[in-house]
């Protein structure tokens, strides 16, 4: 039997794709990201709750570099989270929905991130 050569489907990477698109993913993703970090965060409790020496050794292990990189990413993806929840909850509300002003939205949405992520980066 002959193999049928159908042409396929353009593929994700010819579409450009909109700024309102990538950062609904990249909500989803810090969701997930935002899940590992409360395993942390309840080390960090059960390590307070175990004495001083069992919180100080994971306060040592979480002032190494690999960690940083981590809380960085953690702060991140809280700020991004948040603000995007709340982007959300005027979409809720039926607000925010005109085309000629998304992007601008987006645009003021990324820096409001930016900025309290650099904030929980100078109190971590």
């Amino acid at each position: 039997m002959p193999k049928n050569h159908h042409p396929l489907t353009p593929h994700l990477t010819i579409y450009k794709w909109p700024l309102t698109a990538v950062l609904s993913i990249t909500h989803r993703l810090t969701g997930v990201f935002l899940i590992a970090g409360v395993f942390v965060f309840f080390t960090v409790l059960v390590a307070l709750a175990s004495g001083e020496a069992v919180f100080l050794s994971v306060q040592h292990f979480l002032n190494q570099g690999p960690a940083q990189i981590v809380l960085a990413g953690f702060a991140f993806a809280l700020s991004f989270h948040l603000v995007h929840g709340l982007r959300h909850l005027l979409w809720d509300l039926g607000l925010g929905f005109e085309f000629s002003k998304l992007r601008a939205y987006a645009l003021w949405e990324l820096l409001v991130i930016s900025v309290l992520t650099g904030v929980a980066l100078v109190l971590i």
